[in-house]
């Protein structure tokens, strides 16, 4: 009797339809980062080659190897790690409070018409006054702790969600709500069912801008009066012509802003499968 465990089996050649296809696909993946990522590619290797050869000045733009290191240094040194800590913080007790206070107004004032038009022209008014203008108003009325810095944040993020929200609740397609009345649903129903999952997206669309904003303005608000935080590394390393150490902590605010940007389209592409046009 044979056995099978011990005949050897020749593996079968690849024919060549089966390495075009796997060449075709790479190729495919190759044409894909090239179309993403390209540009962002050259335009690191032009920084590189030129800060090197000199036709940059290195002091004040120095080679990228030289940035990274100082990245890297920083984080794994530990010297890095609790400005992010801070930062973090702040900007993330900033952000939330933003969503948590936002969208539940916007939810409100967008089906309230009377009281959305009373209240739009405030609202504008305040969406249009910098909050970098206030700062000082905000360190008068809390001082220069941690309190007028998550403020400043607080503020700039506000409106972006709480204006997108009151526009994807405007935008709700009226033939819904008429249909959904003409079955019957309860007021509490239709607002469950039909003006929260299709104010979705655009309330989505507000979380971006106000985690952008939100970053954006941790940068300021560490920059005055404090002594830890990502933004108050890019200052002190500026003051101390430390300037790899300074595009050190710039790339990691702008790596912070990147990944909290990936975070939230990936939460809307799963919670609005539904909408082919999310991104």
């Amino acid at each position: 009797m044979t056995d099978f465990s011990k005949v050897w089996v020749r593996p079968r050649a690849r024919g060549p339809g089966v390495r075009l296809a796997i060449s075709g696909k790479w190729r495919k993946r190759a044409l894909a980062f090239s179309a993403d990522y390209g540009l962002l590619v050259f335009f690191f290797a032009g920084w590189q080659i030129a800060s090197t050869q000199g036709w940059l000045n290195p002091a004040v733009i120095p080679p990228l190897d030289k940035v990274f290191y100082a990245l890297w240094n920083g984080i794994s040194s530990g010297a890095l790690l609790d400005d992010i800590t801070i930062s973090l913080q702040r900007a993330g007790l900033a952000f939330f409070s933003a969503v948590i206070i936002g969208i539940p107004l916007g939810l409100f004032m967008g089906q309230i018409r009377p009281l959305e038009r009373a209240l739009d022209p405030l609202l504008q008014l305040f969406r249009q006054t910098s909050a970098l203008a206030l700062y000082p108003v905000f360190i008068l009325l809390f001082g220069l702790g941690e309190s007028s810095k998550v403020f400043v944040i607080f503020w700039a993020a506000l409106f972006p969600v709480l204006l997108a929200t009151i526009s994807g609740v405007k935008e709700v397609d009226p033939k819904l709500l008429e249909m959904a009345k003409t079955f019957g649903a309860r007021r509490l129903t239709v607002f469950r069912r039909v003006i929260v999952p299709a104010s979705v997206p655009s309330i989505f669309v507000g979380l971006r801008l106000s985690a952008t904003t939100a970053l954006l303005l941790l940068i300021a608000a560490e920059m005055i009066g404090a002594n830890k935080g990502i933004g108050f590394q890019v200052m002190n390393a500026q003051y101390n012509f430390q300037i790899p150490v300074m595009f050190a902590a710039i790339f990691l605010l702008a790596l912070l802003g990147l990944m909290a940007n990936r975070i939230l389209v990936t939460l809307q592409r799963r919670l609005c499968r539904w909408n082919t046009h999310n991104h």
